[in-house]
């Protein structure tokens, strides 16, 4: 089975009401995902169409939806000042999986309800400032576009939006088992170490493709943790080779202090681990094709 997100996802969409949760809706109802309902109190009991005939309940709480559907995933596109309270209800509901795709939510919202999540034993969360997960093929949950690449048996994972898809497409050769958006902010509920875990137990992923970006250690920890947990064959890229030191860049944790958190610190610390690490996203397509190739000798 895909990781984390196979066919058998039943996903409820937590403002699917708004406008980029009816958008979205709709560009996952037609690459196959399962959307079983969505979440919003003042609409409880109505029915949303979108295109082909499907039509989707809405219900008042996410307890309600999966007590009515079996809804397994939530995917959350709701504004950030509500985020964690979406968040939280999905928690306590304790459905298994949690997509949150909102942009801008403060860090301490994150670090509470990523806590309330680990103590709860019960739910993993996506993200936040994620474009979500796909299993090509079998389901998607969030924004990536689904007509990018078919299956195959690549994992990728990634901290950036735009690079998943541009790998995914580098790739679309090899096919994706699984690609998940990690998110770059500096306080996110699944990590490169969680997907790097999942891929390596993953009988339907061959080659991993890690990508990471300037600022804080997460790509040096799952450097560690490759060297000690890992078998197979990893590549790599580090977005921000060209970045201007001392200035903050793009996503919220891409903030680097002195020579920590640089691409060329990162690069060394991967590398010298066994993971090779491309200096261009397609020079590290280049180098999954020849992992791939390697295992067929």
């Amino acid at each position: 089975m895909a990781i984390i997100l196979d066919e058998n996802a039943k996903i409820i969409v937590q403002g699917m009401t708004g406008s980029e949760g009816m958008k979205h809706t709709q560009r996952m109802i037609d690459s196959g995902s399962q959307i079983v309902g969505g979440t919003n109190p003042r609409k409880a009991g109505q029915k949303v169409e979108f295109r082909d005939g499907v039509s989707v309940p809405v219900f008042g709480t996410v307890k309600e939806a999966m007590a009515a559907t079996g809804a397994n995933v939530s995917v959350i596109f709701v504004p950030a000042k509500f985020t964690k309270s979406a968040v939280m209800e999905s928690i306590e509901a304790e459905i298994p999986l949690v997509v949150c795709i909102t942009e801008g939510v403060p860090v301490k919202d994150t670090a509470e309800f990523f806590t309330a999540a680990q103590r709860s034993g019960k739910t993993r969360i996506i993200g936040p400032n994620c474009p979500g997960i796909i299993s090509p093929g079998k389901s998607n949950a969030g924004i990536v576009p689904a007509d990018i690449t078919g299956p195959g048996r690549v994992g990728l994972v990634s901290k950036s939006g735009t690079l998943t898809y541009q790998l995914m497409y580098e790739v679309r050769d090899l096919g994706i088992s699984t690609a998940i958006g990690i998110g770059g902010d500096p306080v996110i509920g699944t990590t490169h170490i969680d997907a790097l875990k999942y891929f390596e137990e993953d009988p339907e992923t061959d080659v991993i493709v890690m990508i990471g970006e300037i600022g804080g250690d997460a790509e040096e920890r799952a450097a560690k943790y490759i060297s000690e947990h890992v078998s197979k064959p990893v590549v790599g890229y580090i977005a921000g080779f060209t970045a201007p030191k001392g200035k903050t860049m793009g996503h919220a944790g891409a903030i680097v202090s002195g020579s920590s958190g640089t691409a060329a610190a990162k690069k060394e610390a991967l590398e010298a681990t066994g993971v090779r690490v491309g200096k261009t996203p397609t020079e590290t397509a280049k180098l999954a094709h020849e992992a791939m190739a390697s295992l067929k000798k």
